[in-house]
C-alpha cells in the first residue's frame, strides 16, 4: 500500500479521544477520516490539520444505521484510500438508578456503543480483507468488565462491544486483521470531565497531576498497538493513572 494511500476511519470522534487519535494518525502519516453524525463540530480540527499541511476530511454518519456505515466505508475507501486502521469511539455513557432506567434508555445505550460497534467492526474489516491486512480498534472503559451502580444500561454495552472485539479478533486474526479493545480505566482528562467536576463543586486546582488520562496518552496508545508486529500482538490494552483504584 502507497505511503500516500494510508487511511484511518475514525467513527464517533469527537472532541476528545477522536480528536487526539486524529491528531497521532495524521503526525504519522495518515489521511484521517472523521465521522460523526454532526461533521461541522469537527471543522476547528479540520481547519487545525490542514493548516498543519496534514490529509483530513469530515464525515457525517449515524453508526446505528446500516446502510450509512456501508456507504461511509465506500466512500472512504473511493475517495481518499484504502482503509488500514479504523477506530469506533462511539459510547453512551449514561447514569441512572436501575428503576429510572427505561426500555427506550436500555435499548439506545445498546445501540450506540454496541450494536453501532458491531457494525462499523464488520464493514470496516470487510474492505480491510480484500486488502489483505489492517487494524480494527475499539475503545473500551471501566464499565466494559465491571457494573456499577447506576450504569446497567452503559455496562450492558460496553461489556457487549467486548465480546464483539473478541470475537471479531478470533475470527480475523488469522486472516491479517489486528482487533483491539483498549479499556480505559480512567477518568478523561477533557472539557466535558472537568465540567462534570465543577458541577460537583470540584475545582480544577483540586484535580492532582496526572490523576487524568490525557487524550494524547490515549492516542499513543492505539498508534502503539497498531504499529505491532503480527508476531506479538495485543488483543486488550488497559490504561489508568497510577493513584486510579483498580
Amino acid at each position: 500500500m502507497a505511503e500516500m494511500n494510508k487511511t484511518a476511519l475514525l467513527v464517533g470522534a469527537g472532541d476528545a479521544i477522536g480528536a487526539a487519535v486524529a491528531r497521532r494518525f495524521s503526525a504519522g502519516g495518515y489521511s484521517v477520516c472523521i465521522a460523526r453524525r454532526d461533521p461541522a463540530k469537527s471543522g476547528a480540527l479540520v481547519e487545525e490539520l490542514t493548516r498543519a499541511g496534514r490529509k483530513v476530511h469530515a464525515f457525517a454518519v449515524d453508526a446505528r444505521r446500516e446502510t450509512e456505515v456501508q456507504e461511509l466505508c465506500e466512500r472512504v475507501e473511493r475517495e481518499v484510500g484504502p482503509i488500514e486502521v479504523c477506530l469506533f469511539n462511539a459510547g453512551s455513557n449514561v447514569k441512572k438508578d436501575l428503576h429510572e432506567t427505561s426500555e427506550k434508555l436500555f435499548f439506545k445505550a445498546w445501540e450506540l456503543a454496541c450494536m453501532a460497534g458491531f457494525l462499523v467492526g464488520r464493514e470496516a474489516t470487510r474492505h480491510m480483507l480484500r486488502h489483505g491486512s489492517g487494524t480494527m480498534l475499539f475503545t473500551g472503559a471501566t464499565a466494559s468488565v465491571r457494573g456499577g451502580s447506576g450504569f446497567a444500561a452503559f455496562a450492558s454495552a460496553k461489556f457487549g462491544l467486548r465480546a464483539v472485539a473478541q470475537a471479531m479478533a478470533r475470527e480475523l486474526g488469522p486472516k491479517n486483521i489486528h482487533v483491539a479493545h483498549l479499556l480505559i480505566d480512567a477518568g478523561v482528562d477533557s472539557p466535558a470531565i472537568h465540567q462534570r467536576m465543577a458541577d460537583r463543586g470540584i475545582d480544577a486546582s483540586e484535580i492532582a497531576p496526572d490523576s487524568l488520562t490525557k487524550t494524547s496518552s490515549i492516542a499513543e496508545a492505539y498508534w502503539f498497538v497498531h504499529q505491532q508486529s503480527r508476531d506479538g500482538w495485543s488483543h486488550e490494552l488497559d490504561l489508568r493513572p497510577s493513584v486510579e483504584k483498580w
